[in-house]
């Protein structure tokens, strides 16, 4: 006597697993780089300690923001993910979440955090994070990514947006400060994303992605991340009018670490020597964190600024 099986209808998932999935779609590592500059800004514009409320609501919208642009890039760039081992277990790649699905999500954390800015901050904060996404979604992700090794020195902007965003959301303007933040950032992008590329070359490469690791020689790729280095740090003494020696003790120190992270890079790829980028894109990481929290504390505590000597 034969029988038939009965199929299994497949394993639901928990609610657990789907709200890791839709949190992973958010690229919740990128978003703390957002508290991190986010914060010092708006204590620097304030020059002491804003409205608690007004730093929660741009912090939701903020995040809200970011969230919105980093699920943007999953569903756009779902097949490089699948081929780069780094972002083979998104949840995308993983079939854990649909793309349609996804792409509500995205839209849903875009317009809600135009419209929590909009309400608890000023139209201007709430535009700039309106922009932000589109900038990164349509200009970095869909074009500059996939097509120049200049994708991440361009594209690196959308990362800069938190610390204007959370100025305009204090003082409801721009001014000199927060583009100084901004360049900050913006040459700190290219070391920062260069020594990753660097660890994950074969990765890129494999996903058809020209980043500068990918398409130039590592001796050309280091001093470029030598290059940018000190950009990145002699621009971060232009805060100086705006703080005083607190700032400015972080920002030598800070910054002469991390140029001989650089440098000692630099030399090991001309000697030939097997290198460790990853070194160099962890300091970054605290590098970052140590002027801005520098520029947090230095805000807080009030001492006397220099000011511009003319």
């Amino acid at each position: 006597m034969s029988t038939v099986a009965t199929p299994v209808a497949p394993r639901s998932r928990s609610l657990r697993q789907v709200l890791r999935a839709y949190l992973s779609l958010i690229k919740p590592r990128v978003v703390e780089q957002l508290l991190i500059t986010t914060i010092p800004a708006m204590l620097l514009a304030q020059r002491g300690v804003p409205s608690l409320w007004l730093v929660l609501c741009t912090l939701v919208g903020g995040t809200m923001a970011a969230g919105s642009a980093n699920a943007l890039n999953c569903v756009i760039d779902a097949d490089i993910d699948s081929v780069m081992k780094r972002t083979s277990k998104r949840p995308l790649v993983r079939d854990q979440i649909s793309r349609t699905h996804a792409l509500v999500f995205a839209v849903s954390l875009g317009v809600a955090s135009f419209v929590v800015l909009w309400t608890t901050t000023n139209l201007l904060a709430a535009v700039f994070a309106v922009a932000t996404i589109l900038f990164y979604v349509l200009v970095y992700t869909m074009v500059l990514k996939r097509r120049t090794a200049q994708n991440i020195i361009w594209g690196g902007a959308a990362g800069c947006m938190p610390v204007v965003i959370g100025w305009s959301a204090v003082t409801g303007g721009i001014h000199w400060p927060a583009l100084v933040m901004f360049g900050v950032i913006f040459f700190w992008t290219p070391p920062h994303t260069w020594a990753l590329a660097m660890k994950y070359r074969e990765d890129y490469e494999r996903a058809g992605v020209p980043m500068l690791p990918v398409v130039a020689e590592a001796s050309h790729v280091s001093r470029q991340i030598v290059i940018f280095s000190w950009v990145m740090v002699l621009w971060s003494l232009l805060l100086v009018p705006a703080a005083s020696w607190i700032y400015l003790l972080l920002a030598v120190v800070g910054g002469a670490w991390f140029l001989i992270g650089a440098h000692r890079l630099h030399s090991g790829v001309l000697r030939g020597e097997e290198v460790r980028p990853m070194r160099l894109f962890h300091l970054s990481n605290s590098y970052l964190m140590a002027v801005f929290v520098g520029l947090a504390v230095d805000s807080v505590v009030g001492w006397q600024v220099f000011g511009w000597p003319f």
